[in-house]
């Protein structure tokens, strides 16, 4: 379980004064202790914290890109640390190689021909590719093979 990993890596690196680490770490037990509480009832499994993983993810590299195009080098590190942390508790991402065949194979599952049938085939690429890849990349290559 995640939590329990995050609370070993959480004191490992205060063991080792990694203020990167920590920082990042301190941010997904926060994210894990308001989904506990946030009053749904919910219990965190795999899929909900990999999700909620990428979304701090999404969160710093939304973040650095505006620091780089605003040339705030400084706070664009800050950011880019966090999600090199971040990135250790994601599954390992597909390359575009990678993902090529898998998302031609939904396409033909689906019977997709155009563009009409990119919700369609979204839809199930996403449910599939859950935590392998992100939305943007899929959506990237839907659009290149429906095309």
């Amino acid at each position: 379980m995640l939590e329990q990993k995050i609370n070993a890596d959480l004191k490992t690196a205060m063991k080792a004064k990694d203020k990167v680490a920590l920082r990042a770490i301190r941010a997904i037990k926060a994210a894990i202790l308001l989904t506990k509480t946030d009053g749904s009832g919910s219990e965190l499994d795999a899929e909900s914290e990999i999700k909620l993983i990428q979304k701090l993810a999404k969160q710093r590299q939304d973040s650095l890109d505006i620091y780089i195009k605003q040339d705030r080098e400084d706070l664009a590190q800050i950011e880019k640390e966090e999600l090199e942390i971040l990135s250790r508790y994601l599954p390992k991402q597909l390359s575009t190689e990678e993902l090529q065949p898998i998302v031609a194979s939904i396409i033909e599952k689906s019977g997709a021909t155009s563009m009409k049938d990119m919700g369609k085939v979204m839809g199930m690429a996403s449910k599939e590719l859950a935590g392998k890849a992100d939305g943007k990349s899929i959506s990237a290559m839907v659009k290149k093979l429906l095309a």
